[in-house]
Formats: structure tokens, C-alpha cells, sequence
């Protein structure tokens, strides 16, 4: 029998948040708890801390399919790298380690992944044929590139080189932060950035997630391109949404 809900939770640097997800219409069943992520990142902490929040988040709700999203490629079931937590968790067998610190299977996926699937399936991306590429301009820039609705995983074109930089370090809202930039200079760097994007894919849409994208009207439309750019439609609870899509569709 087809999953109606199922469990997102979305790990990341600062803090772990969780919820219960109707499938059919992306809304949140249960209020969306969050945990700050433990000091340090260390692989047992966080496994330990989810397993805290999944025991609130499932009070009541039943046997359903979980999906855990994370600041890391993902490999079959390993964390290949490691954002914002601690680099024990490279090449780390941490979907078994989860599997086993919460006492059931889960669905283990990349974080930006994550995202560009919920928009997929519940936003900006909904319907849309072809190939869309999210990207989440944050600490750094995250990506999911979508090909009628089918996610290749693991893009990371948030370190595209580009003028001699990782240009996430150039490009991400960090770097608008970090810089003090004006709207009109960071836009410059996105400029140049989402050309290099453009000219690798042709993509028929880009979508732009991450805390940012609220305030689109500052930038969007300070960009020259050919594809459409549009701001995300789910952007703090993305992650969620997508794990607990991608948990139902593929589950443990």
C-alpha cells in the first residue's frame, strides 16, 4: 500500500528539525521541532540528538516511512563529505549507523537534494518538464538538478571553479555577508555564476531556494539570462519535505 505520510527530518550545521508530511499536498501534519544540532557534529552526538526529535515527531502517528537529509554527497548509504559537522562523517556507512540509532529503516539523502525534490513534487517544479536546477544560496551553495522530475543526485555545483575560485566562496549569501556586498555586487557574482550554469546544462528553469530567496525582488531581477529564475516555494521546511517524498517513494 502507497505511504500517504511519512517522516521528514532535515539535518543540518546549526540545527535538526523534523515533522510529520502529508505526501499528497506537502503540508506539515505535526509542528515542526527542532533540536539544535549538537557542538562539534559528531556522528553519534547527531545520531543520538535525531533520535530525540523522531521520538517526539512519531508520538502517535504510526508505522511510516522516515527519510533523513544531510549536508553530504551520499553514496550508497555513506556521507562522502562533510558540511558544517565534524569530518568524522567522511566515508562513514551513516545511513546504517542512523538505521541503527533509530531502530528502523530510513531513507538517507543529500540535503539539496532533498529540496529540489520537495519543489519537485509540492512547488516550483511541480509539472515542469525538462531539466530545472535548484540551487540554495546560504553558508555555501547547494544544487539538485532535475530532469522531468527525476533527481540526479549529488551535483555539489556549488564548487564549480570559476575565475581560479570554489565559487561558493564568491557567490554563496555567506560571501554577500562576509563582504558586506551591495544587492547590485552580489548580483554581478550570481551573474557570472549562473552563466557558467546556463552555458554547462541549459536548463529550462532555475530555481532559487535557501533563507535569502525572500528577498528575490533584491536580485532576481538584477540577473541577464535566458532561462527563467524563479525564488523557491518551500524554503525552511524543504528538506523535510523532500526526505519524507523520497522515503515514501523509496522506502527502506
Amino acid at each position: 500500500m502507497t505511504a500517504t505520510t511519512a517522516i521528514g527530518i532535515d539535518i543540518g550545521g546549526t540545527g535538526i528539525k523534523g515533522a510529520v508530511v502529508d505526501l499528497a499536498t506537502g503540508e506539515l501534519l505535526t509542528d515542526r521541532v527542532k533540536l539544535p544540532t549538537p557542538k562539534g557534529g559528531r556522528p553519534q552526538d547527531i545520531v543520538e540528538t535525531t533520535r530525540t526529535l523522531l521520538s517526539t515527531v512519531s508520538k502517535g502517528v504510526g508505522d511510516v516511512p522516515v527519510g533523513v537529509c544531510f549536508p553530504a554527497v551520499v553514496k550508497n548509504g555513506h556521507t562522502m563529505s562533510a558540511a558544517n559537522v565534524s569530518s568524522k562523517w567522511i566515508g562513514l556507512a551513516a545511513e546504517a549507523l542512523f538505521e541503527k540509532g533509530l531502530g528502523l529503516p530510513i531513507h538517507f539523502v543529500n540535503d539539496a537534494d532533498a529540496a529540489g525534490y520537495a519543489e519537485a513534487q509540492f512547488g516550483a517544479a511541480t509539472g515542469v518538464a525538462g531539466v530545472v536546477l535548484l540551487t540554495t544560496l546560504g553558508t555555501g551553495i547547494g544544487s539538485a538538478l532535475l530532469n522531468d522530475g527525476v533527481l540526479v543526485p549529488n551535483t555539489e555545483l556549488g564548487h564549480l571553479q570559476i575565475d581560479g575560485h570554489d565559487y561558493e566562496t564568491r557567490a554563496a549569501y555567506s560571501a554577500k555577508e562576509r563582504d558586506d556586498l551591495s544587492w547590485e555586487t552580489w548580483a554581478a557574482r550570481l551573474q557570472k555564476y549562473y552563466s557558467t550554469l546556463e552555458r554547462l546544462f541549459s536548463p529550462d528553469l532555475f530555481i532559487v531556494g535557501g533563507g535569502v530567496s525572500k528577498h528575490h525582488q533584491n536580485f532576481l531581477p538584477l540577473l541577464n539570462l535566458k532561462t527563467r529564475i524563479i525564488p523557491a516555494v518551500h524554503r525552511n521546511n524543504a528538506g523535510i519535505l523532500g526526505a519524507a517524498a523520497l522515503a515514501a517513494r523509496f522506502p527502506g
